[in-house]
């Protein structure tokens, strides 16, 4: 006990005391420190959030007890687990290297990219290019619900946060995918009925309830889902996609106004407008979607398959 309180008062009065002393005659080092403390708690929490629910997890929290064990085993005056320990330990940073080769390999080619600027959140191309995607994806899966006649409620969150109305559904935390979306409003199943909550590019929840709108002049013939899409509109500025069950017509709810009986190509310029350009006007909006690029490059090979084999006919008939 005596070896440990000597211990605590050494790396007092060479540490806390020397700091101290060093601060009062130099009080702008003060700034240099803090500033190293929110360095260092920022990028901890960052590889926190980025091990948490990796493998990697589980073997930290052991490295940790086992630097805990050598330091109690150091001050308890245990000779042999000490050294069994710290030799464990010298081994284990090579051990580590070798386990985690693949992601130390793909963290150090993240340096030398514009994607590690994601990292610290600051990439807002990215988080266009990302939101575009997803607004694709959406489209092609409320367009398969559409000719299948399926009913569905999407609301895709924008700047006001609608936690309260997440919390009322079953929390799905997922990435965007036509055929998740799509299976959710399968009728009969335990998520169908309710709205979906999309939420920083994610699907938040499903089977979400949401405010319903009163309003006397809304038509009669519009269900359930309709006024629920109203009426979240009119409470956030979220936007609500419905996929009517009796006509499997689209409708856009925006700021408390429903745009009813949408085509494709317009869901995807209102969801584009609202959703991306309005928010990022920094950020130039490709006019061209997705689909038609993609479209365009096979259009563009096919032709010049097409010519490709045609000179080459040519040449066969020339000989």
């Amino acid at each position: 006990m005596s070896n440990f309180v000597e211990i605590l008062e050494n790396f007092y009065e060479q540490n806390i005391l020397t700091y101290i002393r060093t601060f009062q005659m130099y009080p702008i080092k003060l700034i240099s420190v803090i500033l190293d403390l929110i360095i260092v708690v920022f990028l901890i929490y960052q590889l926190i959030k980025i091990v948490k629910d990796s493998r990697a997890w589980q073997l930290i929290k052991g490295i940790t007890l086992l630097i805990i064990a050598r330091w109690l085993s150091d001050i308890l005056n245990l000779t042999i687990l000490n050294y069994l320990l710290s030799e464990v330990m010298n081994w284990g940073v090579i051990l580590l290297i070798i386990i985690f080769q693949p992601e130390i390999r793909r963290a150090l080619e993240q340096l030398g990219t514009n994607k590690f600027t994601k990292f610290f959140g600051i990439d807002n191309k990215d988080i266009v290019t990302r939101t575009k995607e997803d607004i694709y994806k959406i489209v092609i899966a409320v367009s398969e619900l559409s000719r299948a006649s399926t009913g569905a409620l999407i609301v895709i969150e924008r700047d006001i946060k609608i936690r309260d109305i997440v919390s009322t559904g079953i929390v799905i935390d997922s990435e965007i995918s036509p055929q998740l979306l799509v299976n959710i409003f399968v009728p009969n199943t335990p998520l169908h009925d309710g709205a979906v909550v999309i939420s920083n590019n994610k699907i938040a929840a499903a089977a979400c309830m949401l405010p319903l709108a009163s309003d006397m002049d809304i038509a009669k013939e519009l269900g359930t889902r309709h006024r629920a899409a109203i009426g979240i509109s009119k409470e956030s500025d979220g936007i609500a996609i419905v996929v009517s069950e009796e006509t499997g017509k689209i409708s856009v709810a925006k700021d408390g106004t429903l745009i009813a009986d949408v085509k494709e190509d317009a869901l995807k310029k209102i969801l584009i407008n609202n959703v991306i350009t309005k928010r990022f006007p920094d950020v130039k909006n490709d006019k061209t979607s997705g689909f038609e690029k993609i479209k365009s490059k096979i259009i563009t090979k096919k032709s010049k398959d097409k010519k490709n084999n045609q000179k080459e006919d040519k040449n066969k008939i020339e000989k």
